[in-house]
C-alpha cells in the first residue's frame, strides 16, 4: 500500500469522542438548545435533499449516540414524525419514559408541549426541572413534625415517629421509633410525598392523593377537637379529578400541583388570602388566579401561611409568591400580603436564575442555576446566613457560600441547610435541640458551618429535609447517594428513626437509620 492510500484511510485505533445527551448533572440536562424558526432544519431524520437513510453524524454525534445505545424507539412508543429534528424524536423519547408524561393522552401532550414553547426540549426541561425541586420518582427521606415518611426509588414508603393521629398510616396510633413499610399501599408506588403537623400526603404515579393523620385537609390549621382520624391511607376524593404531581402542607393550607403545571390549593381562600374567594374551610380545591394561570408551574413550597411557585418558561425559571407578607417573606420589598401570586422581580437584579426553591416557616431560600444561594424572609437567629439576624425583604445571595456550587437548599422554623456538588453539607439559623448538626452546640450559627460530622462519613450528601413547624422540636435527615439516610436533632417520639437511650429526648452526631434501603 502506497503513502497516498495509507494516509487516505482512518486507522482502528481511531476513536471518536462521543457525550452523552443526557449530563449527570440534571441543572446542565435543562439546557437543551433551542434555535430560532428561521434556522430550523426540516426532515433531519432523513437530511436536507437527501436519500432516505442519509445522515451528517457529525453534526451532533452525542444525541445520535443516546438514539442508537439508550434509547427504545419502538414503533408503539409514536409515529415518526418527519417534520421532527432528531433532537427532538430524542427529547420525546426521554419525555415517555417519565411516568408523569407516558399516562397523558396526546391532547394533554400537545397542550403541555403549547404550554412550555412549542418544544419536546421544552417539555423535557419542565419534566426535569420538576423531579430536581422535589426529588419526584427518587428516594427521599422526609423530617415531619414529630414523625418522619421515608419514600424509596420503587415507591415503597415506611414511616416512624409521633402517631397519636394516625400520620403513619399503620391502622394504629401508637408511636414507633422502627421504620415500618406502609404494606396497605402495596402495589402503589408512590413518587412525592408531604408532611404537616399530624398528617401526611402521599402522590402515586398514577397521580392519585392518599391522606391520612387528622382528616383536616379541609380545615388545615384548625384546632377541632371532633377531627376525624384516619390510620390508614385514604384517597383525597376532592382531588381525584387532578393528576397530581406534588402537594405542600402549610399551616393554614393544602397545596397541590398537577401535572400540567397548575397549582391548586384546599381552604384559606379568602381574598386577603390565597385570592380565590372560597371560604377559609373550602374542601374543594381551587386553581390560583393571576398571573400564573396561563404559566406552567414545575415545583411549590409551603410556609407557616404563604407559598412559593417556581414557574418554567421558554425565556427561563422565575419565582412567584402569595399569601402572608409579614418579615419580608414573599421577597417584593415590604411586608405587604399578596392575594395573588405576584412575581418576585429581585432574581432579574441578580442575573440569577432559580431552579430549586424553599419555604421556611417565615423565611425562604433559593438556588441558582450557577450554584449561588439566596435567602430572604425572617433573619432571626441567623437563618438566612448573612450574619445578623435582621430580615431581607427581597432575595439577597448569601456570601458566606460564595466559594461553594449548591445544589440544594432546605429551610425549617429558623434554620437553613445546603448542599453543595461535592456533597458537603453547610447550616445555619436557630441551633435549638441539635438540629444543626453542629455537634452539642446550642448557639445559634449566623453565617454558614460545615457540618463536619457529615463530612466523616465519607460518602456525598444529596438531599437534606429538616422540620418545617412552629409546635415541634426540630429534627434533620441527610441523605448520600448510595440511599444512606442520617439523622440528627429531637427523637423523643422516634422521629429519628433511632433508638435513643434512657432519659435521652435529642440527638447532637448524625446516626444512621437501618430498616430501610434507599438505593
Amino acid at each position: 500500500m502506497d503513502t497516498t492510500t495509507s494516509n487516505s484511510i482512518v486507522s482502528p485505533s481511531t476513536t471518536l469522542q462521543l457525550c452523552s445527551i443526557i449530563p449527570e448533572n440534571p441543572l446542565a440536562a435543562m439546557e437543551l438548545p433551542l434555535l430560532p424558526s428561521f434556522l430550523s432544519l426540516k426532515r433531519h431524520c432523513l437530511g436536507n435533499n437527501s436519500a432516505p437513510g442519509e445522515f451528517f453524524l457529525a453534526s451532533c454525534p452525542s444525541i445520535v449516540l443516546h438514539l442508537l445505545t439508550t434509547c427504545d424507539l419502538k414503533p408503539a412508543n409514536f409515529s415518526p414524525d418527519l417534520q421532527l429534528s432528531i433532537s427532538e424524536v430524542a427529547a420525546l423519547d426521554i419525555c415517555q419514559k417519565k411516568s408523569v408524561f407516558e399516562r397523558m393522552g396526546e391532547e394533554d401532550r400537545q397542550e403541555i408541549k403549547r404550554k412550555c414553547g412549542g418544544s419536546w426540549k421544552l417539555v423535557l426541561r419542565f419534566l426535569l426541572a420538576g423531579e430536581l425541586g422535589c426529588r419526584r420518582e427518587k428516594s427521599q427521606a422526609l423530617a415531619g413534625p414529630g414523625h418522619s415518611i421515608a419514600v424509596t426509588s420503587k415507591g415503597v414508603v415506611y414511616s416512624f415517629g409521633s402517631n397519636t393521629s394516625g400520620q403513619l398510616g399503620q391502622g394504629t396510633i401508637e408511636d414507633t421509633w422502627q421504620p415500618r413499610p406502609i404494606r396497605s399501599l402495596s402495589g402503589i408506588r408512590i413518587i412525592q410525598a408531604a408532611i404537616g403537623a399530624d398528617r401526611t400526603m402521599l402522590i402515586s404515579d398514577a397521580g392519585e392523593v392518599y391522606a391520612f393523620g387528622k382528616d383536616c385537609f379541609s380545615q388545615p390549621g384548625l384546632e377541632d377537637q371532633d377531627t376525624k382520624l384516619i390510620t390508614t391511607p385514604q384517597r383525597v376524593k376532592s382531588l381525584t379529578e387532578i393528576f397530581v404531581v406534588q402537594a405542600a402542607i402549610g399551616y393554614h393550607f393544602t397545596a397541590v400541583l398537577s401535572r400540567e403545571g397548575r397549582v391548586y390549593t384546599l381552604s384559606w381562600g379568602k381574598d386577603e388570602r390565597l385570592g380565590h374567594g372560597s371560604d377559609r374551610n373550602c374542601v374543594l380545591p381551587h386553581p390560583l388566579l393571576g398571573a400564573l394561570e396561563n404559566i406552567p408551574v414545575v415545583q411549590i413550597a409551603a410556609g407557616f401561611c404563604y407559598l412559593l411557585a417556581l414557574a418554567c418558561q421558554p425565556t427561563g425559571m422565575s419565582v412567584y409568591s402569595v399569601g402572608c407578607g409579614l418579615g419580608g417573606k414573599l421577597g417584593h420589598g415590604t411586608q405587604t400580603s399578596e392575594k395573588q401570586p405576584r412575581l418576585i422581580e429581585e432574581f432579574s437584579v441578580l442575573k440569577m436564575e432559580p431552579v430549586m426553591i424553599s419555604a421556611g416557616t417565615w423565611h425562604a431560600a433559593a438556588v441558582g442555576r450557577d450554584g449561588r444561594v439566596c435567602t430572604w424572609g425572617w433573619g432571626r437567629f441567623g437563618c438566612l446566613g448573612h450574619g445578623t439576624g435582621e430580615s431581607e425583604l427581597v432575595p439577597k445571595v448569601v456570601e458566606g457560600l460564595k466559594d461553594v456550587k449548591a445544589v440544594h437548599v432546605a429551610t425549617g422554623d429558623y434554620t437553613t441547610f445546603v448542599v453543595s456538588d461535592d456533597g458537603q453539607v453547610y447550616s445555619f439559623g436557630s441551633g435549638e435541640f441539635a438540629n444543626l448538626g453542629q455537634g452539642d452546640e446550642d448557639d445559634n450559627t449566623l453565617t454558614p458551618n460545615l457540618v463536619s460530622s457529615l463530612k466523616e462519613i465519607k460518602e456525598r450528601v444529596v438531599h437534606v429535609s429538616l422540620t418545617n413547624s412552629i409546635s415541634w422540636g426540630g429534627h434533620t435527615f441527610a441523605m448520600t447517594e448510595s440511599g444512606k439516610v442520617y439523622a440528627f436533632g429531637t427523637g423523643d417520639r422516634g422521629q429519628l428513626g433511632v433508638e435513643l437511650g434512657d432519659n435521652l429526648t435529642e440527638r447532637a452526631e448524625p446516626a444512621k437509620v437501618v430498616g430501610i434501603d434507599l438505593s
